[in-house]
């Protein structure tokens, strides 16, 4: 790709994760802050640009409410605190959004929702859902029912798994600093800022320090780490300072920031991986549906003639041709009984054949790799 960083302004699929300290201040909730972001946002929507906004701060609004003390809550606490803020959060993202005509969605996520493929299949459809009904998506951590166990942790990392589960070409981490130092520059006169970074090496990795913010649980170990996830994924990564009021225009105006620059585009680096994982079981089609998946289409039950192996939801499949040629891995989006019982049929017949309604492909086009 390059040395060269990419312009944010010509983004396709942007997520922006906004952190908490750039949103709730000691007076609360940033409102000209929060309603300058919102201008920006519905400015890339009118490019026609898809808008995830993945969001901190429901546990900071929701401690100011119940009056919660400052410093470390227990868990029972942040978790109280997280269900107070939460909607609080997600309504103040759909008043500053609404007088441009944008419709917000709120998505709660676990790390379970991403670890595990059947549940992360299907948080990619209701996202893919959303953004081509011209929604934005607020996500946050589920900090409500989430532990420690099933915890991203920060929303750093949250950002960078969203993008790549979306499909995201760029990410854009808003935060209290603008950007990668060869050292704290805080507390090193000869820190040098790092404006695009090509690959990611154990030499970079070791510039992440400590969280600086009080407010804040993500330092620059984190986003060194949310960079690794965006750029294994096809998606560029850029740190930028987001205090500004129209931090977005920001950026694309050329204030300093990081760029993490990746090897592939999102589609290639996500064929790639689905490639590589290791068969469950496999299906026979017929020779009309071979025509239809080398013309880009998806795998429909009807053009299905055999089912082989134990499979579940999400699991990668291979693909053989009528003379059992392979033609492809793909996850698909039904068991291997399931498939059984509707290979041969058509869509319209699921429901009826299944006993509940079901998806149209057995293996959407963007599941697979030929």
């Amino acid at each position: 790709m390059g040395g060269e960083a990419p312009a944010l302004a010509d983004a396709r699929r942007l997520v922006v994760k906004i952190g908490s300290a750039l949103l709730v201040g000691p007076n609360g909730l940033a409102g000209e802050w929060l309603r300058g972001l919102c201008d920006d946002v519905a400015i890339w929507r009118q490019r026609g640009c898809d808008v995830v906004l993945v969001s901190s701060g429901s546990i900071a609004l929701g401690r100011r409410v119940l009056g919660l003390p400052a410093g470390a809550l227990s868990l029972e606490q942040a978790q109280a605190a997280a269900a107070v803020g939460q909607i609080r959060l997600a309504r103040a993202y759909e008043e500053a959004l609404a007088p441009h005509g944008v419709t917000t969605a709120q998505i709660l996520l676990t790390l379970e929702d991403s670890a595990e493929r059947r549940r992360y299949l299907n948080s990619r459809a209701t996202m893919q859902t959303l953004l081509s009904l011209g929604v934005v998506p607020i996500v946050n951590e589920n900090d409500t029912i989430a532990t420690d166990e099933i915890r991203y942790g920060d929303n750093d990392r949250l950002a960078a798994q969203i993008a790549v589960t979306c499909g995201a070409d760029q990410l854009l981490l808003l935060s209290d600093v603008d950007g990668l130092y060869t050292a704290n520059p805080k507390t090193d006169p000869d820190a040098r800022h790092l404006p695009v970074i090509e690959h990611l090496t154990p030499e970079i990795e070791a510039m992440g320090g400590d969280p600086v913010s009080g407010l804040s649980k993500g330092g620059m170990k984190t986003k060194l780490l949310a960079a690794r996830t965006a750029i294994a994924g096809g998606c560029a990564m850029v740190i930028a300072e987001g205090s500004v009021l129209r931090p977005l225009s920001a950026v694309a105006g050329g204030a300093r920031a990081s760029w993490f620059l990746p090897d592939d585009d999102p589609q290639t680096a996500r064929k790639r991986w689905i490639a590589a994982m290791k068969p469950k079981g496999a299906v026979t089609i017929d020779q009309g549906a071979v025509n239809a998946l080398r013309g880009g289409k998806s795998l429909l039950p009807a053009g299905v003639r055999s089912v082989s192996g134990a499979f579940g939801r999400g699991d990668p499949v291979t693909i053989f041709g009528p003379s059992g040629e392979t033609l492809a891995t793909g996850l698909t989006r039904y068991t291997a009984d399931e498939t059984r019982r509707i290979k041969g049929h058509h869509s319209a017949e699921i429901e009826a054949i299944l006993g509940y309604p079901g998806r149209a492909a057995l293996i959407h086009r963007d599941d697979m790799a030929l």
